[in-house]
């Protein structure tokens, strides 16, 4: 099992755990590329700028597709048992060790965790309390959707 996904540097793990929220929203790219574009404008002018960190999807699908139950009962059992492996994550929810590795690589990718090596094996950090998920149902976004008959 090779996994690709970088290493955070330290500062990025201290930063990321002084955090307690992660937001999950569905936009846009050039939503995503406006709110970017937007906030280097306020940086540069000094002004504030909202540093909550933020994932976001570009369709209500990708995003039910990653985040769902069962990958969600995944981050909470890492939140609460805080397994010490990638194979002790695989037997904290009693799943194949070849699948969890690839969601929790899948996870690592997306900033939703992270991973502390010690030695060989590579702990899976969920780094946030509390994860909120904003939906906007905007209809002239042209991601709606679909309803049945």
């Amino acid at each position: 099992m090779n996994d690709t996904t970088p290493p955070l540097h330290p500062m990025e793990r201290e930063q990321l755990q002084a955090e307690s929220t992660l937001v999950v929203t569905v936009k846009s790219s050039s939503e995503f590329q406006d709110d970017v574009s937007d906030g280097i404008k306020a940086l540069e002018q000094g002004d504030a700028v909202d540093s909550t960190p933020t994932l976001s999807f570009t369709s209500y699908d990708d995003l039910m597709e990653t985040l769902t139950p069962r990958v969600l009962d995944l981050i909470e059992a890492i939140r609460q048992e805080e397994p010490s492996s990638i194979n002790e994550t695989a037997r904290v929810v009693d799943r194949d060790v070849k699948n969890v590795h690839e969601e929790l690589s899948r996870l690592a990718q997306l900033g939703i965790i992270f991973f502390e090596e010690d030695g060989q094996s590579k702990r899976p950090v969920v780094w946030f309390n509390e994860l909120v998920i904003n939906l906007p149902f905007d209809p002239d976004s042209g991601d709606t959707a679909a309803v049945a008959p």
